[in-house]
């Protein structure tokens, strides 16, 4: 009896610790909870193969990450967010030769070069979210300090812009779709934070001179009716023979499919099928039959099973705790009094939530294959860790927020703009 009572009371305790928006918190659970259902669902044939039968092995290996994920935000949300105002520079210094080390002695999957391995440990991590990660830190801090002076080209847009660009361009020669959706996540803040919409304006226009040359190639490509050349040119060559596989995904959005398993549009289609026999109520748990045949269905195409287990109804339902994410995160924006903690709070939550949206529309073809996973949902590894630190950060400014609104707000925190 004396024992039941310790424990309730650490639950107590530890509920009490636990603060922040209890809305996100719930968000985070229903999201553990539905990923611990599909990655199972999803790795069953694959367990089966690889480890002699023992189809639990992945599912075990989830409930971990989602274990350490929780830690991770929890310890995350503990310490106060104007600390990363002061370390931001200093990651975002890291990140840069972390970046260029990736593109030229990164760890080769699938076709590109994404990962370091770390040592002792021997885990693979992806530079591009920590630089994603230190990046919306660095750029929350210097629109929060350059408020005044954002709207001059010189003094205010072009210190931001230039950490922007550099980021993104060395994340794109191996990972095309996270540049772009980085980008488009930064251009969003800096619209937020009131940069001059003509400078925004001529940044997408720059961005997509590259963008329109790609749609050009794969027309090109298309219309040479060149079956050989095509199957040739889609090779990766070096450093950036990424670019054939951009081209490809391109043309296949545009024009369909008509190739091998191995090929995004064999994967766009797979994951149609599983839509299609997904209907209103899905065919239940476990019951999907296109994870024997969709790769990566449980990782970049995990929606499609969704949708094929739980039908439209519990697609929508996942478009919607995305959609209430936002929700609450911008609801922080509006009630936190300091810049930084507002921006910050912002950026990440539009990464993410943008991430979501891109692996959702690829699943369903409007958009062409991007590689990118569905957050919190696809199955753990390095990235999976990352977004539990941005949502930890996130719940550390709306702790701070319920912190500061029964207090005078007279002075910022130290470390704050």
């Amino acid at each position: 009896m004396t024992e039941a009572l310790n424990i309730q009371n650490q639950f107590k305790n530890f509920g009490k610790q636990t603060k922040g928006d209890k809305v996100i918190w719930a968000l985070i659970i229903l999201l553990a909870m539905v990923s611990l259902l599909v990655v199972y669902s999803a790795t069953g044939s694959l367990a089966y193969k690889l480890y002699r039968g023992n189809t639990e092995i992945y599912l075990f290996k989830q409930f971990a990450f989602i274990i350490m994920g929780m830690a991770v935000i929890y310890f995350a949300h503990r310490v106060n967010y104007t600390i990363w105002s002061k370390v931001a520079q200093i990651l975002f210094l890291i990140s840069i030769p972390l970046l260029i080390y990736t593109l030229f002695f990164g760890v080769r999957m699938n076709e590109g070069s994404r990962w370091i391995r770390l040592p002792f440990i021997n885990m693979t991590m992806q530079t591009s979210d920590l630089a994603k990660l230190s990046l919306f830190m660095y750029l929350a801090r210097l629109i929060s300090k350059k408020q005044n002076v954002i709207k001059d080209f010189k003094q205010g847009y072009l210190p931001i812009i230039i950490p922007v660009a550099v980021t993104c361009l060395l994340i794109a020669p191996a990972n095309l779709s996270t540049a772009l959706l980085l980008g488009a996540s930064c251009m969003l803040l800096l619209f937020i934070g009131r940069a001059n919409t003509k400078h925004l304006l001529v940044t997408i226009g720059i961005a997509f001179i590259p963008i329109v040359f790609l749609i050009m190639a794969a027309v090109i490509r298309h219309n040479s009716n060149n079956d050989e050349l095509a199957t040739v040119s889609k090779k990766p060559t070096g450093l950036f023979g990424r670019a054939n596989t951009w081209v490809s995904r391109v043309e296949g959005f545009i024009y369909g499919s008509k190739q091998s398993v191995e090929d995004d549009d064999y994967q766009v289609a797979q994951a149609k099928i599983a839509i299609a026999k997904g209907g209103f109520v899905g065919v239940g748990p476990g019951n999907s039959t296109q994870k024997n045949f969709l790769p990566q269905a449980y990782n970049d195409f995990i929606y499609p099973i969704i949708i094929e287990e739980y039908g439209l109804v519990g697609g929508v339902f996942v478009v919607f705790i995305y959609i209430v994410f936002l929700w609450r995160s911008i609801r922080i924006f509006k009630r936190c009094p300091f810049a930084f903690g507002a921006f910050l709070a912002l950026g990440l939550s539009f990464t993410l939530v943008i991430q979501a949206v891109a692996n959702m529309a690829v699943s369903v073809n409007l958009f062409p294959v991007t590689g990118v996973t569905l957050p919190l949902v696809s199955m753990g590894g390095s990235s999976f860790l990352f977004t539990c630190f941005a949502i930890g950060i996130i719940l550390s400014v709306a702790r701070n927020v319920e912190q500061l609104e029964g207090k005078p707000l007279q002075t910022s925190p130290k470390g704050e703009a």
